[in-house]
């Protein structure tokens, strides 16, 4: 595989502008990354040959988290000094393999400051849309804002929802973008009906929720979201089915996150 001088142009020229605190610097890197064809990364092997089923990434680790090394060009690979194999993939496949694993990319280690490393969940971002996740890093916390009649609403009709086990919320600030609130759906049953009584449940309740003022959901059984992360670590539900002592339906595997801002 080879990459054209267009493509490594426009990962190297973004991660030249790219400045400690220059999130919008660092959000066009993420967005040529994500480019298919011009975000291409030579990915440096620690073991096999490019293509081979025995092929493993390089690891390295910084400030206790593990990243990918990788290279921007063939100039660049030259300049790394790198004598083992390498391989050259589009930057949002390699997003797609990394961030299921918690490792992140690391662009460039070899160069003058150490080069810029991308975390996994950026890279999370990459593999699912840059446009349909927060902007991090993010700073969570507990609510402030005072929207009573919409959790009142919210919790009634959650209560009428069979597939609602609980819900959680959170104030999201991303470091790009406006502040919102998140509910964290926490539900037994995946089914096709029962995802749609959740989004009907949603949309009821938002009728209660001041003009202005962002709302968001998030599963709360992804794994990978930072808010459904932050949310079991930090938060209590101020819905809880089963605290209110109803039964429980069959249990499920989560609600898939529904966007509304």
């Amino acid at each position: 595989m080879s990459a054209s001088g267009t493509a490594a142009g426009q990962v190297e020229q973004a991660l030249r502008q790219v400045t400690p605190g220059r999130y919008d610097a660092y959000e066009v890197l993420l967005r040529a990354l994500a480019t298919p064809s011009t975000g291409q990364v030579w990915m440096l092997l620690w073991h096999g040959q490019a293509g081979s089923p025995d092929a493993q990434y390089g690891r390295m680790e910084v400030d206790g988290h593990g990243y990918a090394p990788c290279v921007t060009s063939a100039q660049e690979l030259s300049a790394s000094g790198w004598m083992r194999s390498y391989e050259v993939v589009d930057g949002i496949e390699v997003a797609r393999i990394l961030y299921r694993e918690h490792y992140g990319l690391w662009l460039n280690p070899h160069a003058p400051g150490g080069g810029v490393g991308i975390p996994w969940l950026d890279l999370r971002r990459i593999a699912t849309g840059l446009d349909r996740q927060p902007a991090g890093p993010l700073r969570l916390s507990e609510p402030t804002v005072e929207v009573p009649q919409f959790y009142a609403l919210l919790t009634q009709n959650a209560h009428r929802t069979p597939a609602v086990r609980s819900l959680r919320r959170a104030w999201v600030q991303p470091a790009i973008g406006e502040p919102y609130l998140a509910i964290g759906l926490d539900v037994y049953d995946t089914s096709p009906a029962a995802v749609d009584s959740v989004r009907a449940m949603m949309q009821q309740s938002i009728s209660a929720v001041p003009d202005g003022l962002p709302v968001s959901t998030v599963a709360m059984s992804d794994e990978y979201d930072p808010v459904a992360m932050w949310l079991r670590a930090n938060s209590r539900p101020f819905y809880d089915r089963e605290a209110h002592g109803a039964v429980p339906p069959a249990p499920g595997y989560g609600y898939p996150p529904v966007h509304r801002h």
